[in-house]
């Protein structure tokens, strides 16, 4: 029977992580020619950076990841303290609201997003690309700091304004500083999901403005480059870190 387990888990595992390796190999492939192994190289990362199509979508990459994780950590952050000093009927109601873009399918909410930027009629670009982000990013901001506010005492707050604090100070030095922890992991939350979007970013962006998931998957289109097998690996391993650090911290790390 371990026999068994152990060949079903391996088989899983190589299903699920085999082709990512086989792409990992080829980004360092001295040939465009898939199948066939010609000697190691990294003339395609070279090659990667001095694309100005990928070079310009990373740009907008980063610059809608920082703002939306921006944005969503301080709508998350307000959010999540006007729900916990709610009732416990309403705070219920609202988190639960808060769930559904959680559960709802990327496809549904692109297209409703599409949708409302049409019948606004803004012009898809920078602006509703980062606007998209906020709203699917912002409530797993509150899912991460919501936990938090539920470990932290009641009398706590009491005390510092009965000690003379002011309101301002008790909130960032004491509630802040409490929930310190849920607010850099949906900060990080936040930053990974944006980085690693493409349904979303590819109905509510415009001509001209691309993130790298749509950039490449317009290269795919056009045929298979190993500067895409790169781009992937350094996608790959850069959400790998950021999910790292987030499991590290859910695994008791403790912030300072």
């Amino acid at each position: 029977m371990k026999i068994f387990r152990r060949c079903y888990l391996f088989f899983a595992y190589l299903f699920l992580y085999g082709p990512i390796f086989v792409m990992i190999g080829y980004s360092f492939n001295d040939t465009k020619l898939r199948g066939v192994w010609a000697g190691f190289t990294g003339r395609w990362y070279l090659n990667l950076f001095q694309n100005q199509e990928i070079l310009t979508s990373f740009y907008y990459t980063l610059i809608t990841a920082l703002v939306a994780t921006l944005i969503s950590v301080l709508l998350g952050t307000i959010t999540s303290l006007g729900y916990y000093f709610l009732k416990k009927t309403h705070q219920a109601i609202l988190i639960n609201l808060n769930q559904l873009p959680v559960f709802n399918p990327d496809i549904v909410t692109a297209i409703g997003l599409m949708s409302i930027y049409q019948l606004m009629h803004l012009r898809l670009g920078l602006f509703t690309l980062i606007l998209s982000h906020v709203v699917f990013c912002t409530p797993y901001v509150i899912l991460s700091i919501l936990p938090k506010l539920k470990q932290l005492n009641p009398r706590m707050i009491e005390a510092s304004l009965d000690l003379g604090a002011t309101p301002l100070q008790t909130l960032s030095k004491v509630v802040i500083y409490q929930i310190k922890p849920g607010i850099l992991s949906g900060a990080l939350m936040s930053f990974t999901l944006s980085l690693d979007d493409f349904v979303i970013s590819f109905f509510t962006t415009g001509s001209g403005v691309s993130n790298l998931s749509v950039s490449l998957y317009s290269m795919a289109k056009k045929g298979i480059d190993p500067s895409m097998y790169a781009l992937s690996t350094i996608m790959l391993v850069l959400v790998f870190v950021l999910l790292f650090i987030i499991n590290k911290k859910f695994d008791g790390l403790h912030w300072s």
